[in-house]
């Protein structure tokens, strides 16, 4: 699919896909949008010196920094799993500012860095990137503190938001676990009831009224 960098509202880059109509962020701000449902909402909720993040929908790379822009800030160490079926070419990523914009110097690392391996990106700062669908992942054990669901919206890619997706996500998350994402489809916050999380709609960013938050509780 055809993809296009654009500029959001808060100076920061994103991508729009022409074909679903869909950005990759919100074109208010991508780093505001990013900052506040991933980073403030999840990561910042989280009280351990060591945290193990996953992601659904690596994209720009944009969480991942952010992350471990946090991280650098509060002085904590991360484990940081992406799932990306698509991911940038080199074209593409190059052309996003955010290493002007964010002053977030291993940018270009978190790209070029091996697909499938555990890299050290940077001190405190451990990165597995996955080649995958999102469907496709499996884990034996729980062991994420914090989960990132980043995928395309619900009514555009409707089979990554099943059933069996989020039961996966909820066996690999510890007790206390925190998942984040844009959408408040009452569908999909019944659904993750049924499944066991704590839920609540939470005020947005700007552009967005609210999100959600989902805790596993045991």
């Amino acid at each position: 699919m055809e993809r296009k960098i654009v500029i959001t509202d808060d100076g920061s880059s994103s991508i729009f896909v022409p074909e679903l109509g869909e950005h990759y962020h919100s074109h208010f701000g991508a780093r505001q949008e990013s900052q506040h449902i991933f980073i403030e909402s999840a990561l910042a909720q989280i009280q351990k010196n060591e945290i193990s993040i996953l992601e659904f929908g690596f994209g720009t790379g944009l969480n991942a920094l952010l992350s471990h822009e946090y991280a650098l800030k509060n002085d904590i160490r991360i484990n940081y799993t992406a799932i990306e079926k698509y991911p940038l070419q080199e074209k593409e990523y190059l052309s996003l500012n955010y290493p002007k914009k964010l002053g977030l110097r291993f940018f270009q690392s978190l790209h070029q860095l091996p697909w499938e391996q555990w890299m050290d990106v940077a001190v405190g700062f451990k990165l597995l990137k996955n080649n995958i669908d999102i469907r496709e992942f499996k884990i034996s054990k729980a062991k994420f503190d914090v989960v990132y669901f980043d995928a395309f919206a619900p009514d555009v890619q409707p089979n990554l938001w099943s059933y069996e997706v989020f039961m996966t996500i909820y066996n690999s998350m510890n007790k206390g676990g925190i998942l984040t994402t844009y959408t408040v489809k009452g569908s999909i916050r019944r659904m993750l009831k049924e499944i066991g999380f704590e839920v609540e709609k939470i005020p947005g960013p700007p552009g967005k009224r609210e999100i959600t938050r989902a805790k596993k509780l045991s």
